[in-house]
Parts: structure tokens; C-alpha cells; sequence
């Protein structure tokens, strides 16, 4: 692995107890990170922070404003400042046709997938004026790009996240801050359980390298977008599809 370096920066991972969520984790402080786990099942993140080094590990509901604001509040003066988000929570459910679907599932799924991320933005975006060197990763998905049957509200929520990063991006452009996202295909971690099998191996047909993309993968590029050398890119998306997507 070669060491990206993030020495004194302080992150909150979104999502911590998710596979992404502990490979990022992992990644982060074995390049000099000081990160906080965000999750709503703060034990499982608690477990991640345990094997990961992280610092701490917080309850929190993404798609609850006061439950944004209030970790977010803890966790600056737990950790003495701001330097990076990364938004890795979200969900694919419901993996149904859209006449299938019961409503209040797509708005929840969307919330979480979109709504989510700009709280925590919001949240964040204060903080890391005072950085100076202000990062943020927003996960979004190759189903943002091209949608995906069977997953409206998801596909919805992930091309908000990549118009959000791009508007975002635009606005903070005057700052030392870069907002960009990435855009995984099918990537090995436990959301892949929430798939259904023969929506699994469609997916998984379309990715020219033949296999899923692993954790550590998506940890690299998140930790380059996070760090000092990615300092003329922002409002992008980047690539994590295996060749799936070529724009």
C-alpha cells in the first residue's frame, strides 16, 4: 500500500460501520488521520473503530437535522476541528419495479441516500472553511450515471449526490475546500446482501474487469481526493466501475 499522506487531519466517515465505511476508516488512519465514526448503529461502529484505530465512533441519524448538527458539534470538539467528510452511508433498498414500489420506501431510501448528504454537508461546510486544506467525498454510484431497473429511488438519490458535488463544488471553489464524489459499480462489501442474486450478476455482467471492486480500492481513491495533491479537481466525479463507465 503506498502511503497517502493525511497526517493531522481530522475526518468523519459517514456510514462507519458499513464496508466501505471501515475500509476508508482503515486507509485514513494508516495515512496519519484522526477520523470519527458516524453510523446509526453506533456499536457496530464502535466495533470498526476497534479494528480500524479510529478515534471515536457516534450514533447519528443522517437524515435527521438535529442529529447532524449535534454529532457534528461533538465530534469538532472532540477532535479539535474539521478537515474532511466523507459520506459513505446509504442504502439500495427497495430493489423493486417502480409500480412496486410503496412510497414511503422511496422517499426513506432517497432521504437517506441524498437528504443525508446535505445535512452532513451543511453541517460540515463551516467547519472546513477553517481548514486549510477542507475535503469532501461524497459516495455516490454508476447507478447516479445510468440508473438501474429495479432501483428508481436509488439511482434518484445518487444523481443528486453527483449534481450536489458538482453545485457544491462551484460554490466553494474560492476556498482551500474540494468537493468531489466517486461513482463505484458493484463493489464486495455486506450491501451486497441487500441485492438480489439475478440483479447481482446483471450488474455484474456489464463490468469489462469481470469481478466486483473491492474496499480497499474505493479507500485509495478516497484518500488521494482527500489529500493535499488533489488540489485542481473539484465538483467531479471519479470513476469506480471496473470500465463499466468510460465518461
Amino acid at each position: 500500500m503506498n502511503r497517502i499522506d493525511l497526517d493531522g487531519l481530522r475526518a468523519v466517515i459517514t456510514g462507519g460501520a458499513g464496508g466501505l465505511g471501515e475500509a476508508i476508516a482503515a486507509r485514513f488512519v494508516a495515512s496519519g488521520a484522526t477520523v470519527s465514526l458516524w453510523d446509526l448503529d453506533r456499536d457496530a461502529a464502535a466495533a470498526v473503530a476497534a479494528r480500524t484505530g479510529a478515534t471515536e465512533a457516534r450514533a447519528v441519524d443522517v437524515t435527521t437535522a438535529e442529529s447532524v448538527d449535534e454529532a457534528m458539534a461533538g465530534t469538532v470538539a472532540a477532535l479539535g476541528g474539521l478537515d474532511i467528510l466523507v459520506t459513505a452511508a446509504g442504502a439500495t433498498g427497495p430493489n423493486l419495479p417502480l409500480e412496486e414500489t410503496p412510497p414511503e420506501a422511496w422517499r426513506r431510501n432517497l432521504e437517506l441516500n441524498l437528504f443525508g448528504v446535505f445535512l452532513c454537508c451543511r453541517a460540515a461546510v463551516p467547519h472546513l472553511r477553517r481548514s486549510a486544506q477542507g475535503r469532501i467525498v461524497n459516495i455516490a454510484s454508476i447507478a447516479g450515471k445510468e440508473g438501474n431497473a429495479g432501483q428508481s429511488s436509488y439511482s434518484a438519490g445518487k444523481a443528486g449526490v453527483i449534481a450536489l458535488t458538482k453545485s457544491l463544488g462551484k460554490e466553494l471553489a474560492d476556498t482551500p475546500i474540494r468537493v468531489n464524489a466517486i461513482a463505484p459499480a458493484v463493489i464486495e462489501t455486506p450491501l451486497l446482501a441487500q441485492m438480489p442474486e439475478a440483479m447481482y450478476r446483471a450488474v455484474l455482467a456489464r463490468v469489462p474487469l469481470g469481478r466486483p471492486g473491492k474496499g480497499a480500492e474505493v479507500a485509495a481513491m478516497v484518500a488521494w481526493l482527500c489529500s493535499a495533491e488533489c488540489s485542481f479537481s473539484t465538483g467531479a466525479t471519479f470513476d469506480l466501475s471496473g470500465g463499466r463507465a468510460t465518461y
